[in-house]
């Protein structure tokens, strides 16, 4: 692969030409960090919400936990929680992006009004590349090693950030052939997503090697595992400061979109890196 003169310029309509964030909206009992916080409609729509003040460009909205451990739900179920919240977070002209690795939940999502398709999976699923191309929304190409229920058991790789650069190539190609087009993909080397500390410190290390691709650049370390072994702080809601770290650590790389939970902290943080770089 021939690396590209400078990193992805746009993606899903959204300039690159500065750091862009995901606000993290779980309808879930059971993820990680916020479980339960927001499983209601009116809370999550009220929390997305919130986080597009704080200046939030792509509210995700995800139905279905992925953390380590975590058991599948129905399709049923995951669509009747992030159905009713794209429709009321799509009324207020927020750029939606819908965490799914189900083909029926992306067609669904986009219908109800998702402009991105966020699969941790990168769209290996049954019938999950033919739905994605169908809708013709960008897409998000996430690497895990595994599955949510496995997938921290003894992980291995040759090299880390090889080794996950090649398999979303792979995935690059896969959607090109499936009519998906490069500027319509962006992708995330999958943090904490069967990897050890070593592993997710390394990929952090060489973020700028995902450039590479040729597509938009996400990270997703908010409030991770991986953190806490670092810093030996157990509470996942108090990791905001490692995660701006990481946030930082990774836009002196060139990443594009970071997928968070703590929005206001972020947006403060990179703002500042931001202006500092500019003077």
């Amino acid at each position: 692969m021939t690396e590209p003169a400078q990193p992805a310029s746009s993606f899903a309509g959204l300039s690159l030409d500065k750091p862009r964030i995901m606000g993290i909206v779980n309808v879930t009992p059971d993820s990680f960090s916020d479980g339960g916080e927001a499983l209601r409609v009116e809370d999550a729509v009220t929390r997305g919400r919130a986080m597009h003040d704080a200046g939030a460009d792509i509210l995700d909205i995800g139905g279905e936990s992925t953390r380590p451990g975590a058991d599948p739900v129905s399709v049923d179920e995951e669509l009747s929680r992030i159905v009713p919240v794209i429709e009321g977070l799509g009324s207020d002209g927020a750029l939606i992006s819908i965490d799914t690795r189900r083909a029926a939940v992306m067609r669904e999502a986009v219908a109800a009004g998702a402009g991105i398709i966020n699969d941790v999976t990168a769209l290996t699923g049954e019938g999950a590349m033919d739905a994605a191309a169908h809708t013709g929304v960008p897409v998000m190409l996430m690497h895990m090693q595994g599955e949510p229920q496995t997938m921290q058991a003894n992980p291995t790789y040759d090299d880390a950030p090889t080794d996950i650069r090649n398999y979303l190539a792979a995935r690059i190609e896969a959607c090109e052939q499936a009519g998906i087009k490069r500027e319509r993909i962006a992708v995330d080397p999958g943090i904490g997503f069967g990897k050890t500390l070593d592993h997710n410190l390394q990929i952090l290390a060489r973020m700028d090697e995902f450039h590479m691709l040729g597509c938009a650049v996400v990270l997703g370390a908010s409030r991770k595992s991986f953190i806490a072994r670092i810093s030996g702080e157990a509470d996942a809601q108090a990791r905001a400061p490692g995660s701006v770290a990481a946030a930082l650590a990774a836009r002196a790389q060139g990443v594009q979109i970071f997928r968070v939970h703590d929005v206001a902290e972020t947006r403060q943080a990179l703002d500042v890196w931001e202006a500092i770089q500019a003077t």
